[in-house]
């Protein structure tokens, strides 16, 4: 019997909205077609930006947006994507296979994203080909309330008077690769530099984010706490579960190595989140896991430098995976974004006017209520999964206390092949009625096309029931499920 012990008189903090965040790249199709279609598109839009996206975007309650996301990050000026659309100049983007950038997505059309999405703005600022003084002006434009600053100036000739509220920046972007090739002790120099013309203005409070290191270099995290640990508020950190063979045609051996390395991810993070603990006790500065999920081969018949990816069942349950460890560290982690559309490990695909919601994308649904609600730390005693030679912890899980009392209970059951019974044990609470959804499929490669969307979608969950103790259920083979019990 897997047993799950639970305790509402023992909290643990809030888990943040921010953790259920979003990532917008320019790469491929991510932003036009994907987001912007423009305002005078047959694709159903407000003021460009296609309705379908973002009415189903908001519903999943994101907490951020992170954009300008990825290598474009580095080579982007925000004075081109500015001002009317028709004269914006565009910008040959020497990566992904030359992609020639219109410009028409910038500044004023992002934040429209998040106002309609409901979410707020996080920017990423260009350390790699841009300078100090591009950052400052545009944390002015973004932020400043008027007076006579000629940024505010400029934003008002654009046709927005009042400034946006910019809780978070990211200084550089993936700095150890596409954003410089820097080392550690260079990055940390710059970031120490360019952070001072990050400033606070018309009222506004900018959280610093670093740059962090690449996958396990703690050696990385070590240098940036050494040198600028003081002058941040957030550490970002890119991880992802990298295969680089089909996203569709694979057998077991391909599903428990795709989980397997997304449920050793938790290890990788606690092994930054110690350095950190080492010149930051107070936890002051947050983990910010900005880019994760799964990497897998291009669609077939799709530029492979597009990143375009097909997302199936055991994506979504690497996804439930990631979540449980986000909300399980959400002392540390405080914010997480994954890609919103058409690029890598997604929520949304779509193809002109078609559009199809991804398995993971009811992960996220099905998650919400654990946003700005009570973490319970999640004392789980699980069977193992084997492939082969190798081993996992066969379930996955996290748990949270509501504003109402409702205690909502995620679960993982990553075996393929069989279902698995959990005890569920609550201290402090009487459990009175239990309701759930769960995901499933019979095949571990089913997914969702534009012409069979809800091929992989949620269901109600009848598996649980109240006991004395608590909930006892039994999860469905290759499934995950969450249960919301009520006093």
């Amino acid at each position: 019997m897997n047993r799950l012990s639970l305790d509402v008189n023992r909290k643990a903090g809030l888990i943040s909205r921010n953790i259920y965040s979003l990532s917008i790249n320019h790469i491929g199709r991510g932003v036009y077609d994907g987001i912007w279609v423009g305002p005078n598109s047959s694709i159903p839009n407000v003021r460009g930006i296609r309705s379908d996206v973002m009415e189903a975007l908001k519903r999943l309650r994101p907490g951020l947006a992170g954009w300008p996301a990825g290598p474009f990050c580095s080579e982007y000026n925000w004075r081109d994507g500015i001002g009317s659309r028709n004269e914006r100049p565009s910008r040959l983007s020497t990566h992904w296979a030359g992609f020639n950038e219109s410009n028409h997505f910038g500044t004023h059309e992002f934040m429209d994203f998040c106002e309609q999405a409901g979410c707020l703005p996080y920017l990423f600022l260009n350390m790699g080909s841009g300078s100090v003084r591009e950052m400052q002006e545009w944390i002015e434009y973004v932020t400043v309330e008027g007076g006579r600053s000629p940024m505010a100036e400029l934003r008002r000739r654009n046709g927005r008077r009042e400034p946006w509220r910019l809780p978070y920046v990211m200084i550089g972007n993936e700095a150890w690769l596409s954003g410089g090739y820097m080392r550690a002790e260079f990055y940390a120099d710059r970031f120490r530099h360019a952070q001072n013309f990050v400033r606070n203005l018309s009222g506004d409070h900018v959280a610093k984010v670093a740059c962090g290191g690449r996958d396990d270099d703690y050696g990385w995290t070590e240098k940036v706490m050494q040198v600028a640990g003081a002058f941040m508020q957030g550490l970002a950190l890119h991880q992802y579960v990298y295969r680089v063979r089909s996203a569709t045609k694979f057998d077991e051996d391909e599903w428990f190595g795709v989980l397997k390395c997304a449920a050793d991810k938790a290890g990788i993070i606690d092994g930054h989140a110690k350095v950190l603990d080492r010149y930051d006790p107070e936890k002051r500065v947050a983990l910010c896991v900005d880019e994760w999920g799964t990497w897998h081969e291009a669609e077939p018949g799709t530029n492979p430098d597009w990143y375009f990816q097909q997302d199936t069942l055991r994506d979504a349950l690497a996804a439930g995976i990631y979540l449980n460890c986000f909300n399980n560290r959400s002392s540390r982690v405080r914010a997480a974004n994954i890609y919103a559309v058409n690029v890598i490990h997604s929520l949304i695909r779509t193809d002109e006017e078609q559009m199809a919601l991804n398995p993971s994308y009811h992960v996220f649904d099905m998650y919400k209520e654990h946003q700005d609600a009570v973490l319970l730390p999640a004392e789980l005693e699980c069977d193992g999964y084997s492939f082969g030679s190798e081993s996992m912890a066969g379930l996955s899980a996290s748990a949270s206390l509501g504003q109402d009392g409702t205690v909502t209970i995620s679960l993982v059951n990553v075996n393929p092949g069989a279902p698995a019974e959990i005890a569920c044990s609550i201290g402090g609470m009487k459990a009175g009625r239990v309701s759930g959804r769960v995901l499933t499929h019979s095949r571990m490669q089913a997914h969702n096309t534009f012409d069979a969307p809800n091929e992989v979608r949620p269901a109600e969950f009848r598996g649980a029931r109240t006991v004395e103790e608590g909930v006892r259920a039994v999860l469905p083979a290759k499934s995950v499920v969450v249960l919301e019990v009520h006093s």
